[in-house]
């Protein structure tokens, strides 16, 4: 894609290392968040308020990152993102209160979201446009990968010391940091910066609300929902693992490894020629059901390999949802693609927050009632696409209203 020995070559380099370090990070404490609760004799709720604090203030914060990163550039935004990680896992690790450990993944949400979208920026600043789609590309998998080995690594480490994960995420944070600095130079020249003074442009409730009634509405809610399901899923799974089968977080590392990779070489492998060869709505329509089942399955699941089976059964029907409702909302998008999938990331963000705070206090009442609702919401999805998707299959000539314009 690059030429060897090409700046933009090195720089994607040194991003790629970034983002693997920083989803690393946070896939590192996924397993183990369930059994700092279990410690200090908190409840389901805790847990699932614990992750949508850091699921809000992502959303709150990140396209103020994107705001600040346009008028004083990107790699001092990029810094502040990687340090504040590294103070938030500190802060984490050092947490002996459940309000420290809310301060510390709050403080971690605010602040390394600046990483993402200001890395994103940066790929856009300083690649061509021939180049450019290789190179999110490229970040995406970076993001993968850290989040397909933090589970597992995340487990062995807690193993040893429930603690050390954090620690260990802190120090790689700040190792990067040091990369960074170094040898990151900053890829948006002060010329080109934005000239605005006002107030930092966070996230636009109005524009969400609005666009929820216009033509891409429903697969926006499905957005949602997939999020939904998702992180209905994801958090409280360690806590469901601990309470039936006594897992360890170990074990929970395992599984969370194993579907990480059903789920990298599902995106890397079939997405494109199933949603070639049926089409996105179609796709869509086999997922839902695919996820729905395999919330149903996880429950009859008794042994370990049965728990690794049936959770891999639902990763590798979730999987699919994401792409395949991203292509169908770009192409019913033909203006507007990026207020279009900058809608459609606000809407998922809306389902990591909603997720998990269900999924928590369902979990106080039965311990199955996250992963029974869940295959409601999504028997409930699917019987909805035959009657919204089908209407509009094949028409890709629906657009998005630009974004309204400040005065």
């Amino acid at each position: 894609m690059f030429n060897n020995t090409s700046p933009e070559r090195r720089n994607l380099a040194i991003l790629f290392i970034t983002q693997v370090i920083m989803m690393l990070g946070f896939g590192m404490i996924i397993p183990i968040l369930p059994f700092y609760i279990d410690l200090m004799g908190a409840q389901g709720r805790d847990l699932g308020i614990l992750m949508a604090i850091f699921a809000a203030m992502q959303l709150l914060f990140s396209p103020i990152w994107g705001d600040l990163s346009d008028r004083i550039g990107r790699r001092p935004v990029l810094m502040i993102g990687i340090l504040g990680n590294a103070i938030s896992m500190l802060f984490f690790g050092l947490s002996t209160e459940l309000w420290m450990m809310f301060a510390s993944r709050a403080l971690a949400g605010i602040l390394s979201s600046a990483t993402i979208p200001t890395a994103m920026a940066y790929i856009g600043d300083s690649t061509s446009e021939e180049d450019r789609g290789g190179g999110m590309g490229i970040l995406g998998a970076a993001m993968g990968l850290g989040m397909v080995f933090g589970p597992g690594l995340g487990g062995w480490l807690a193993g040893i010391n429930l603690s050390l994960p954090f620690f260990v995420a802190a120090g790689l944070s700040l190792l990067i940091l040091v990369f960074v600095y170094f040898m990151l130079p900053e890829s948006l020249p002060a010329k080109e910066r934005s000239r605005a003074t006002g107030r930092l442009q966070g996230p636009d409730f109005r524009q969400m609300w609005k666009a929820l009634w216009g033509p891409i509405g429903f697969l926006l809610a499905l957005s949602l929902l997939i999020s939904f399901g998702m992180t209905n899923f994801e958090a409280v799974f360690g806590l469901y693992a601990l309470n039936r089968f006594g897992y360890d977080t170990k074990q929970v590392g395992i599984i969370l490894t194993a579907i990480g990779l059903v789920s990298a070489l599902v995106q890397g492998l079939l997405t494109g020629p199933l949603t070639r060869r049926f089409g996105e709505d179609r796709v869509i329509q086999a997922s839902l059901l695919g996820s729905g089942t395999g919330f149903l399955l996880m429950l009859a699941a008794e042994s370990f390999a049965g728990v690794l089976l049936t959770t891999s059964t639902f990763m590798l029907g979730n999987t699919l949802l994401r792409p395949a409702v991203s292509s169908l909302i770009s192409k019913r998008a033909e203006q507007g693609q990026g207020v279009a999938m900058g809608l459609s990331n606000s809407f998922m963000s809306m389902g990591r927050i909603v997720g998990p705070i269900w999924a928590g206090f369902v979990f106080d009442v039965n311990l199955s009632l996250p992963y029974i609702s869940g295959a409601v919401v999504m028997a409930l999805a699917l019987i909805s696409t035959f009657f919204r998707m089908s209407t509009r299959r094949g028409d890709t000539t629906q657009s998005v209203p630009a974004p309204e314009r400040a005065d």
